[in-house]
């Protein structure tokens, strides 16, 4: 049987539990590469190749998730939170989404790989630096009038109910 008939054969029940472990092997494969480089050569040089990697690596999903959900080129914030809903991680984070007006607050309320750093007894993800450029490129490719700023995120927590949070504005 080939893979796609393999897939095909797949419940729904069965396909959405697949879709979790992808998006475990995916979350563990850029934890992976990264704590190599960090053992290596530091939390600085990893940081590095992970800000390169998210460069491309946002724009490219948002482009396919924009492209799946069939988003109009002019998305907005309704847009926004619907692709967001649909990024590899999605389904392993605890988050909320808040549109009020012109902005998005999107919160991540429970981060997988801070608990598992936590859990390790490793120095946490210093994420903001990356996180800006993620979330700034990815928002942007949904709709190039979005903008995003950082809300808290470490190392830079100012809310302590959350991992992190990130505001969108939609420009006019």
């Amino acid at each position: 049987m080939s893979q796609k008939e393999s897939l095909q054969a797949l419940t729904r029940e069965e396909l959405i539990e697949l879709i979790g472990l992808y998006s475990k092997n995916w979350l563990a494969m850029d934890g992976v590469w990264f704590q190599s480089v960090e053992r290596k050569s530091g939390m600085e040089e990893a940081m590095y190749h992970d800000a390169e990697a998210w460069k491309s690596f946002t724009v490219i999903e948002a482009r396919r998730i924009k492209q799946f959900l069939q988003l109009p080129e002019k998305a907005g914030l309704e847009g926004l939170a619907r692709a967001l809903s649909f990024r590899f991680y999605a389904n392993l984070n605890r988050d909320e989404i808040h549109i009020q007006g012109n902005t998005l607050l999107y919160r991540t309320l429970d981060c997988r790989v801070q608990a598992a750093r936590s859990r390790k007894q490793m120095e946490l993800h210093p994420c903001k630096s990356v996180g800006i450029i993620e979330y700034s490129g990815f928002a942007r490719t949904i709709d190039e009038r979005i903008t995003c700023e950082c809300v808290s995120c470490y190392p830079d927590v100012t809310d302590s109910t959350c991992s992190c949070a990130w505001l969108f504005t939609l420009q006019p």
